[in-house]
Parts: structure tokens; C-alpha cells; sequence
């Protein structure tokens, strides 16, 4: 297993250096982060001020690490990969700074309008995020329109997964329109540890969240479908079904959200 982890944290790192350093900066950086949380007593609406860029962190870090091995199948596209690769890796760099920084500040780092500095700073933070999605909307055609030589069931979970982050996306366009991740009250209050998502009133946030890591979930899905022995055209439906349920309980997710129900009492 461990040969195996090495084997493909070198293959990712051979196929795109620029993302694979990302992510390796971003686990770092969650590494000290951790750290710090241990020796600072101060909060952030209730919570500890470093878990929300300790989560980002790790967050940045797989989603990075996921893109650079999708982009590793548009060998035919090297300019595009390259482009995206650099633009992601400053987009999301520059987004950590910011939550980092306003962490480092004591305050809060989304929806904060308090101050022309905090404005200024959660202003480059959506443009940031703004960027990040459109080169996800780019990645997206790409899988469309090209026909990478894999497993239908594994390119089809890819597609789908490409497709509801996008989706997710936009509902964090929703978020900051919205002003709050909260329905129902002010953000803060009793959360979930660590994830601290509302245990009293609705969290946009979950479906964000569930929307965000459909990256990693769908494609596994078809890779996992893809080995197995069922007819091809099985395997893609089965995938498509996945990818339906998934948009289903993502509908789910944000409607009890939007009613300011919390996932967990």
C-alpha cells in the first residue's frame, strides 16, 4: 500500500508539478495551522479562529490533487492543462492567504463587510472563487468534448462529477447573495464539531460541501463500475443512476437548508 501511494503521489507529481505542489503546500500549511490552533484560546463566533482555514486547507489540498489527476487524461490538451493548472493553483493560493489572514486578524473571513479592508479581502476571496470556477467550467467541456481513452463508466462518473461541483459552485454564488451560510439566524451558534454546520438552524453550507467532493465520489463510482464484469452500456447507466441520486439528495440537502432545518439535531 505504501508503494503504491509513493507510485502515485510520483505519477501525479510527473504529470502535473504545478498542482501536486499546490497540494503539498496546502497539507503543510493545515499541518501548522493545527499546530497554532492548540496554543490560540481566542474564537470566531463561538469557534476556534484556525479551523476554518485548517479546513479550507485540507479541502484546496484533495481538490487540487483530484483536478491534476483527472487533467493527467487530456493528454492531447497540454496548453489548456497548463493554463488551468497555473490560473487554479494562484486562485486558490491567494484564497487561503485571505482566510488565513483574516484569521491571523481575528475576524471572519466570509460575508465580512465590516471594514474596507474585510470587504476588499472577501471581495478578492469571490473573485478568486469565481476564477477557480470557470476553469472548472473549462475542464468540464473538455471532458465533453473529448473522448479520453478510458472506461466509460469511469469518464462518464468524471463528467458528472465535474458537473455537480459546478453546481455546488453556484450555490456558493447563492451563499454570498444570501449573505450568510445560515437560515434562520445569524451565522455561529451550536455546530457539528470541526465542519460546524448549524445544529439549529438551516446550513447552506452542507450542500456545498456534499456538491464540492461529488469530484471525488461519482468518478470512484464508475471507476469502481468500470472493473466490474456487467455490459458497458449496464456500467454507464448505473453511473448515471448514481449521479441522479446524488443530485437528488444534493436537491434534498439545500431545500431542508433553505427551510432552516439542520441536517443533525
Amino acid at each position: 500500500m505504501k508503494d503504491q501511494t509513493l507510485r502515485a503521489l510520483r505519477e501525479l507529481y510527473q504529470s502535473n508539478p504545478v498542482l501536486t505542489i499546490t497540494g503539498w503546500f496546502h497539507w503543510i500549511l493545515a499541518g501548522v495551522l493545527i499546530l497554532a490552533a492548540q496554543f490560540d484560546s481566542r474564537t470566531i463566533l463561538g469557534v476556534n479562529p484556525w479551523i476554518k482555514p485548517i479546513k479550507f486547507s485540507i479541502s484546496i489540498a484533495i481538490y487540487v490533487w483530484t483536478l491534476a489527476w483527472y487533467l493527467r487524461y487530456l493528454s492531447g490538451r497540454r496548453r489548456a492543462v497548463g493554463i488551468i493548472s497555473w490560473v487554479v493553483a494562484v486562485s486558490v493560493i491567494a484564497e487561503i492567504v485571505g482566510i488565513t489572514l483574516q484569521s491571523a486578524r481575528g475576524v471572519p473571513s466570509h460575508f465580512n463587510i465590516t471594514t474596507p479592508l474585510d470587504a476588499t479581502i472577501f471581495s478578492a476571496m469571490g473573485a478568486m472563487i469565481g476564477i477557480n470556477t470557470v476553469m472548472l467550467i473549462w475542464v468540464c467541456v473538455l471532458f465533453f468534448v473529448d473522448h479520453p481513452d478510458l472506461p466509460a463508466a469511469y469518464l462518464w462518473g468524471i463528467r458528472f462529477g465535474l458537473l455537480l461541483f459546478v453546481l455546488a459552485s453556484f450555490e456558493g454564488v447563492f451563499m454570498v447573495i444570501h449573505g450568510s451560510h445560515t437560515v434562520g439566524a445569524a451565522d455561529g451558534g451550536v455546530g457539528l464539531p470541526f465542519v460546524n454546520w448549524s445544529r439549529q438552524h438551516g446550513d447552506l453550507r452542507v450542500m456545498h460541501f456534499a456538491g464540492m467532493h461529488a469530484l471525488q465520489v461519482l468518478p470512484l463510482v464508475g471507476y469502481w463500475l468500470g472493473r466490474s464484469r456487467r455490459p458497458e452500456t449496464a456500467q454507464v447507466s448505473y453511473t448515471a443512476g448514481a449521479f441522479c441520486l446524488y443530485l437528488a439528495g444534493m436537491a434534498l440537502l439545500f431545500w431542508m437548508a433553505w427551510q432552516g432545518r439542520p441536517m443533525a439535531l
